[in-house]
């Protein structure tokens, strides 16, 4: 089963363009733990700052479009794994390991397979 592994963090702290040790230790420990997740790992990546996404609504028919994810928080989503694993268990156990996991959250949901 597949499961997206969705990276939450303090865009502040390790956002796009945001350089210093903390950032660069993060960044090789990421590409540390994609070698080693081999196969698991469907795909993944990281993205860029809030302050270049735009949000579109469809209500009523009506498109609107808005700078910026619509969400004000704390934390945004950083970037994502998609990986294989055989059960929600491994799944938690791979996201543990996320290296975001000690700065921030990891949202673990399953992929749905549309047939």
């Amino acid at each position: 089963m597949q499961y997206a592994l969705l990276i939450y963090e303090n865009e502040s702290i390790f956002g796009p363009g945001k350089a210093g040790p903390k950032l660069q230790h993060v960044v090789g420990r990421h590409i540390e733990f994609t070698k080693e997740l081999g196969a698991k790992r469907v795909g993944g990546a990281g993205l860029k700052a809030t302050s270049s996404a735009t949000t579109v609504r469809t209500t009523k028919g009506k498109q609107t479009i808005h700078d910026g994810p619509f969400a004000e928080t704390r934390e945004q989503l950083g970037g994502y794994y998609l990986v294989e694993a055989k059960d929600l268990d491994a799944a938690l156990a791979i996201a543990a390991r996320i290296p975001g996991a000690r700065y921030g959250s990891i949202e673990v949901r399953p992929i749905w397979v549309y047939n």
